[in-house]
């Protein structure tokens, strides 16, 4: 697993496995979220098998998929919940982990400074400076 920092509640990670629960738990996540759509993954990782193997490890599942063109505010509004609703730290997974910082970052518009938002992904290693005028329109809806 590459899990990497956004924040000191939330991190990402690509695709995760079964046998990655234990660390996971061990690292002191609560919640694992999947922003990884089905159609992506062989039904050993597809998200109803991840949801059981995770709920069995004790922690709580939230399925959040997102692929290209179905960004609505729906799944930022989801994202947001997942996050607000753990009793604990977040990690959440996808292909490579920058769908799941998009999210977050969405998420946290209004709620933390876009430079803050930015800043926060760019030291996880993620291309987020071009979602400001994204970030900042969210904001600016409240």
């Amino acid at each position: 697993m590459d899990i990497r920092d956004i924040s000191p509640s939330y991190s990402v990670t690509p695709q995760i496995e079964p046998a990655d629960l234990p660390a996971i738990k061990a690292a002191g996540f609560t919640t694992v979220i999947c922003n990884r759509p089905d159609a992506e993954v062989p039904a050993e990782l597809q998200a109803e098998a991840l949801r059981i193997a995770t709920e069995a490890a004790g922690l709580r599942f939230v399925l959040n998929p997102l692929s290209h063109g179905n960004l609505t505010m729906e799944i930022i509004e989801t994202q947001g919940r997942a996050l607000a609703e753990s009793d604990g730290k977040v990690l959440g997974y996808c292909a490579s982990g920058n769908r799941c910082t998009v999210l977050w970052s969405f998420a946290m518009a209004g709620k933390l400074p876009t430079d803050e938002i930015i800043a926060a992904g760019t030291r996880a290693g993620y291309q987020t400076e071009g979602l400001r005028p994204q970030i900042e329109q969210l904001a600016a809806q409240g």
